[in-house]
């Protein structure tokens, strides 16, 4: 199970906005069954298998383009462990018990 960061910045748009870039990436997250994902301020957390969270961002950096950018930059961090599963929810449990949270 792989935890993987993904940010999808679209560049040459008319607007410093980009939440409507963001919105329309998200709904190919919602599309899919087989992950699971978190939106943050600065950019989205997925949980799935390897492979399906990469076909799931390389359809997710397209959609800037077909909504009118002419250029996207997308930064990606994998968290690939295998010697246990390891979920979102785990890895902040882990260091919230550390915290005494």
């Amino acid at each position: 199970m792989a935890i993987i960061e993904v940010t999808i910045i679209p560049i040459g748009t008319e607007s410093t906005s980009i939440s409507e870039y963001v919105a329309d990436c998200h709904r190919v997250l919602k599309d899919s069954d087989k992950i699971k994902y978190l939106l943050t301020p600065m950019g989205t957390v997925i949980e799935g298998e390897l492979s399906d969270v990469l076909d799931i961002i390389k359809q997710m950096h397209e959609v800037p383009f077909s909504n009118g950018a002419m250029r996207v930059a997308t930064t990606i961090k994998i968290d690939d462990r295998r010697d246990k599963v390891g979920t979102m929810e785990q890895k902040l449990n882990s260091v919230e018990i550390k915290l005494d949270i």
